[in-house]
């Protein structure tokens, strides 16, 4: 069949003279880099945040007892009297935001620039007061706020809706927090939207992958955790990693069930009733609860313990079993509390702990290995994102030998999470959703 010119023609000049296409494809573009520079300068103030905390930790060994429920009960009080909607995570807000549900108009109560203004500023603080949090959940948050705010600057029929711009945000965060945009691309397709809408889809992966080239650029080409040099890969591994996949499976799904019940739901024992009743009351419990734990560890529970973790991959000292109840509960109570904070890089090092608990429980040679794969099995199990938390703890892997073994092992704890525990997510987007206006029938 010969081709029509005509119709080569006239696609040519639709693509190429079509200025709303164009100023929409350099609107979404720019936002994407401003999304991207926006997680960077998170990411900088965050980690200068949780530096101070630890200083004065070094110098005054007691002081978290004091600072930090302090802190603790002062986010709580300040993000329930003027940001609700900055509470916890920030990948439920965006979720609800993207649910039929709510009206374009309503979106503004789980996403906005204002709510990335003080999701930045919350967290800091969270750091800086020393809780067991991430800045990878609220970095979602963040970068989705930045990129729904493009939306006005949009022309009329340009094709990008505020469900493209709110996945496209989402996933920018994710990539440009762990400098993986492979991994916020499967995070928009695997969490977020399984029907990005056609004709802007590329434009808006385009815009993923550039939010998180904007932070390799200016962070380098790091991990989180630095480079995990995995060795040993043969099938000596076969049974010590099957263990380790059930293991994270089973942790990973305990730990998605109890936060499940601890934030969304009736209050059914003494302590949920004391939360409702008294949320500051109980945030600073809970804040005393993570000084006294980060004490007894040595502070290795305090942030996201990403220098425990990094310590543990040199074949640092560690204990088996005891950093990883640690942190654990550390992060719980951090996430109980109602601060905003995310558990991508907590859960990173639990299934970091787990793996190399196992591995010195075995006497296994090659803990590194392990080690990957807890943390990819606990991630994903805790999440039931094994995609993304495989893409991301395999960007963190030193060569290609390990990649069939992270992804079968992110599956096996993903699917023994399923039976354990609903998705965490799409459960705390849902409790997001109660807080809509509610229309009186007529």
């Amino acid at each position: 069949m010969k081709s029509n010119p005509h119709d080569i023609r006239h696609a040519f000049r639709r693509e190429f003279s079509d200025w709303r296409l164009w100023r929409a494809r350099c609107v979404v573009v720019a936002f994407a880099a401003l999304a991207g520079l926006a997680v960077v300068g998170f990411t900088a103030v965050s980690e200068f945040a949780f530096a101070q905390f630890f200083g004065l930790y070094q110098s005054w060994r007691w002081s978290p007892l004091i600072w930090t429920p302090l802190c603790t009960a002062a986010i709580v009080w300040l993000t329930r009297r003027h940001a609700a909607g900055a509470g916890g995570s920030g990948i439920p807000q965006v979720m609800a935001a993207l649910e039929p549900v709510t009206a374009p108009d309503k979106q503004g109560l789980f996403v906005s620039l204002k709510l990335s203004i003080v999701k930045v500023l919350l967290t800091t603080w969270g750091l800086l007061a020393g809780l067991s949090l991430g800045r990878e959940g609220p970095s979602v948050q963040v970068a989705a706020g930045v990129m729904l705010s493009a939306r006005r600057w949009l022309p009329e029929r340009s094709g990008v809706s505020a469900h493209g711009l709110l996945v496209a945000g989402g996933a920018a965060g994710i990539a440009a927090a762990f400098n993986t945009p492979l991994g916020g691309v499967m995070f928009a397709i695997e969490e977020l939207s399984r029907t990005p809408e056609q004709r802007s889809s590329g434009l808006l992966m385009a815009a993923i992958v550039l939010a998180g080239l904007m932070a390799v650029s200016i962070n380098g080409n790091a991990t989180y955790f630095g480079l995990i040099h995995a060795t040993g890969i043969d099938t000596s591994l076969i049974v010590p990693g099957l263990l380790v996949a059930l293991a994270s499976g089973l942790a990973g799904g305990l730990f998605s069930r109890l936060l499940i019940a601890s934030l969304s739901g009736p209050a059914r024992d003494s302590f949920s009733r004391l939360r409702a009743r008294r949320p500051v009351l109980f945030a600073a419990a809970c804040g005393l609860g993570v000084a006294a734990i980060g004490i007894y560890s040595g502070g290795a529970v305090f942030g996201s313990s990403s220098d425990h973790t990094r310590d543990m991959l040199a074949g640092g000292e560690h204990a088996p079993g005891i950093f990883f109840f640690l942190k654990f509960i550390a992060t719980w109570l951090t996430a109980w509390s109602g601060v905003p904070a995310g558990i991508f890089a907590p859960s990173l090092a639990i299934g970091a702990a787990l793996g190399n608990d196992i591995a010195l429980l075995l006497q296994y040679p090659h803990a590194s290995a392990l080690i990957a794969l807890g943390m990819v099995g606990f991630l994903a199990a805790a999440t039931q994102a094994p995609l993304t938390s495989f893409i991301i703890v395999m960007e963190m892997v030193d060569g290609h030998a390990m990649v069939l073994s992270l992804m079968a092992c992110a599956m096996v704890a993903r699917t023994v999470s399923h039976v354990l525990s609903p998705p965490l997510y799409a459960n705390l987007a849902q409790a997001q959703l109660l807080r809509l206006p509610q229309t009186s029938s007529p």
